[in-house]
């Protein structure tokens, strides 16, 4: 059998039929991936206009001294070091932390229970039943349900009050939200049993995407009720948990309107928040370029306790594998 040298030149019309046949397959897959960049472009033209740009206006500005109406004059990190300064940083910060602790806790735990509740059911119906019933508090208006808990809940002459004085503790009864010692705890109580119905269906989602031999396996091991809970269902839905627990994080930093809507921040600044210091110093004080500055040094930490989740904290799939 003869043997081609390894130094015996390739034809030139074998190179050029060889991209004849390739040149209208590279032709069509570019066509077709300029097309997708079409449809994605006003997507990302909306977002560049409505979000990027904004915050990198809102990075520059917290670098001037800018009120409404006003010159803009530079004052580098000036902003920055009286913000850490200012007398309620460590006051709203901690308030922050409370906060936050206690709606991660309250969202790792109750709507999970709930979901592994309605999950357990035998009927299909009573199932489908169920999650449409806690699905239905999300059309209320959060405003709606704020004034409800401050009113008809948490009022002087609110239910929980009229509870406490029924059952014999109503020296227990007081103005929940103009007290200092309480002010904090009945903010975090607003949404009690804090069954969510998009968390419930989260966690019913990655309930139901469990395989049924997995719980085969662990029925023939011995496993059962409340302990096949803890050491199955919880570790194949950490990825439910890692999305909501960060979810919740970026809620609770950003927003403010539930503390502006019952305390506006008080009783002194006892329940102040970062985010609600930013939007009093943006629109009650006309100081854009500090609440600017605020607005950095919150994003600044969400985007830490991002990396920090998503380094740090495993999901479902990336524990499988190392199985």
């Amino acid at each position: 059998m003869t043997q081609t040298s390894a130094s015996t030149p390739i034809p030139v019309a074998a190179v050029y039929r060889a991209a004849e046949a390739t040149a209208p397959r590279a032709a069509k897959h570019t066509g077709e991936t300029l097309g997708l960049y079409a449809l994605l472009a006003p997507t990302f033209l909306l977002l560049a206009c409505f979000s990027l740009v904004p915050f990198v206006i809102a990075i520059a500005t917290s670098f001037l001294d800018y009120e409404v109406g006003g010159e803009p004059k530079f004052v580098g990190l000036s902003n920055y070091v009286e913000y850490l300064h200012d007398y309620t940083f460590l006051e709203s910060f901690r308030n922050l932390l409370f906060l936050t602790t206690f709606q991660v806790v309250a969202v790792m735990v109750m709507p999970l229970i709930v979901a592994k509740l309605i999950f357990s059911l035998s009927s299909e119906r009573a199932s489908y039943i169920y999650r449409i019933i806690f699905l239905f508090p999300i059309v209320v208006p959060h405003v709606a349900g704020y004034l409800i808990w401050r009113g008809l809940i948490y009022g002087e002459d609110g239910l929980l009050n009229h509870l406490l004085n029924g059952v014999g503790l109503g020296h227990l009864a007081r103005a929940w939200f103009s007290d200092p010692h309480t002010v904090l705890w009945a903010i975090a109580f607003i949404g009690f049993p804090f069954a969510s119905g998009i968390n419930i269906l989260i966690y019913y989602a990655g309930l139901t995407a469990i395989p049924e031999s997995v719980h085969e396996a662990a029925e023939l091991d011995g496993a059962s009720g409340v302990r096949k809970f803890l050491l199955v269902d919880v570790p194949l839905v950490l990825s439910q948990i890692k999305l909501l627990v960060m979810l919740t994080i970026i809620g609770v930093i950003q927003g403010f309107e539930g503390v502006y809507i019952l305390t506006s921040g008080g009783p002194g600044f006892r329940s102040m928040v970062p985010g609600l210091w930013m939007y009093q110093n943006a629109f009650d004080f006309q100081r854009m370029g500090y609440a600017c500055a605020i607005g950095v040094i919150l994003f600044l930490i969400i985007l830490g306790l991002t990396i920090l989740n998503l380094r740090y904290f495993r999901s479902a799939e990336q524990l499988q594998g190392q199985t």
